[in-house]
């Protein structure tokens, strides 16, 4: 048929939503026919990758902008085995305050049906049920609002727009706070005798001795980026934590930030640089640097604290593994830094592995153990055929490199030398900070809202309760909300 020949294509209908394993945050199974009358974006996402994260900042402008007109829901298709479990997306939606109807479609089904390709991919449904667009990947805020507003004028003006909200069921009311919750990473310290612990949803650092004594809280609990004293500075779900002296450096993951402790002043301040950060993960410490893994970009930064700059240092922006020098080699979501000598460890969690790269002046970079971006599991071996799940820690120590096997919910042993890995300890959930003080490893347990201290001798596991520790007052008040 030639072009002249060709009719115009009519409207096409949204595939079902069936298929799916469970639904969250709703009392039952939503259905396309119930959402006639309103604007959907289908949210095709999976929870450890950092793209989609970003994307929920997005989501919630939307649904703030368009509370009556507009639903969001979020179809999880897992990537990894971890990710199809039900009680594990739970914890997710609470931990990330995911308030729209989430499906988990752990068999692939609605992702098959609408031909999805990539995380994240969302699908705009209009108040008749049919399609309007897609796009894939994080980013064009701008281009939504405007055709999300277009969608709700035509059918406003033909009377077609139904304002009633969905009756909802949030995770979030479920579940009780903790004294720790969801935390991330932690740094142990032997020389001042302190552990630092990144209580990550309740957006603040807390400061205990070794043992577990509680010594002071850093952060109000709110969630911001407002510096100042220690009561009433805010994070906004931190991570990455590395100690100088009495400053202590923090990688403010939500806040796109590093942030300093200053524990002489009793104050929190940000390094201010020339450039902005993309979901900072770990860091690490080299004189007048700070080394950043780079969730958000796939890559290794450097800030330099004299000149308040900074910069890429490893790592092209794709998201891959390629080894080789810095400027050809390329990561997938490194999460975790550990520096033994002159060599940089890194937990590079969507591919799977453990990457070593040589600090100046060699400058190169070299995957020592784990397979590639869906090359998954739980395998003991050496180098290569070594399998991991989505590894967020890392811990050196005289050639010894600890990994938190996050989706392993496991901790793996790897000698540097033979690049031979073995399980070390287990009974964790989605453990995802190590830190060593003396002979022992100290390990955020996340999932399971607790530190662990594992010996490094027997292997006993024991859990570290952080006497005098209480929540902050701010998870009531989220509950009421």
């Amino acid at each position: 048929m030639s072009s002249s020949e060709e009719q115009p294509q009519g409207p096409i209908a949204a595939p079902s939503l069936a298929g799916a394993s469970d639904w969250l945050n709703v009392a039952a199974p939503i259905s396309i026919e119930q959402l006639r009358g309103k604007v959907v974006i289908l949210d095709f996402w999976t929870y450890g990758c950092v793209n989609c994260m970003h994307v929920l900042r997005d989501l919630k402008t939307l649904e703030q902008r368009f509370p009556d007109e507009l639903v969001v829901i979020g179809v999880h298709s897992a990537k990894f085995a971890n990710e199809k479990s039900t009680d594990n997306l739970k914890r997710i939606l609470v931990r990330y305050e995911i308030e729209h109807p989430v499906a988990n479609d752990a068999n692939l089904a609605i992702w098959r049906r609408y031909g999805a390709q990539a995380w994240p991919t969302r699908v705009i449904i209009d108040p008749a049920g049919n399609l309007v667009g897609t796009a894939i990947g994080e980013g064009n805020l701008e281009g939504f609002l405007n055709a999300i507003r277009g969608v709700v004028r035509v059918f406003d003006e033909r009377g077609e727009i139904n304002r009633s909200p969905l009756p909802m069921q949030l995770e979030r009311l479920r579940h009780d706070d903790q004294p720790l919750l969801y935390p991330g990473k932690v740094l142990a310290d032997a020389a001042s005798g302190r552990l630092f612990i990144s209580d990550s949803n309740h957006n603040r650092i807390v400061v205990a001795s070794l043992d577990g004594k509680l010594i002071e809280v850093v952060g109000s609990g709110l969630q911001g980026d407002n510096d100042g004293i220690f009561l009433q500075a805010r994070f906004h779900r931190p991570q990455g934590l590395a100690l100088d002296g009495n400053q202590l450096y923090v990688a403010d993951t939500g806040n796109n930030q590093v942030r300093v402790v200053d524990f002489d002043a009793r104050a929190v301040h940000t390094v201010a640089i020339d450039t902005e950060l993309k979901s900072p993960w770990d860091l690490a410490l080299r004189t007048g640097i700070v080394i950043v893994a780079m969730a958000g970009t796939h890559q290794l930064w450097v800030i330099d604290l004299l000149n308040d700059r900074g910069y890429p240092y490893a790592g092209t922006g794709e998201e891959a593994r390629r080894d080789g020098a810095i400027n050809e080699a390329t990561f997938a979501q490194p999460s975790g830094l550990a520096v033994d000598g002159d060599t940089l460890y890194v937990a590079d969690a969507e591919s799977n592995t453990i990457r070593a790269v040589q600090l100046p002046p060699i400058n190169t970079v070299t995957t020592i153990a784990g397979g590639d971006l869906f090359e998954f599991g739980d395998q003991d071996g050496a180098g290569d055929s070594v399998r991991l799940q989505h590894p967020l820690g890392v811990a050196a120590k005289d050639g010894r490199i600890f990994i938190a096997d996050t989706y392993n919910h496991k901790i793996k042993l790897l000698d540097s030398s033979s690049r031979q890995v073995s399980t070390f300890a287990s009974g964790f959930h989605e453990p995802g900070g190590l830190s060593i003080a003396g002979n022992t490893l100290f390990v955020a347990d996340t999932n399971n809202h607790a530190i662990r201290t594992v010996d490094l001798s027997s292997r006993k596991v024991t859990t570290l309760p952080i006497d005098g520790l209480t929540p902050p007052d701010t998870w009531s008040y989220l509950r009421r909300q």
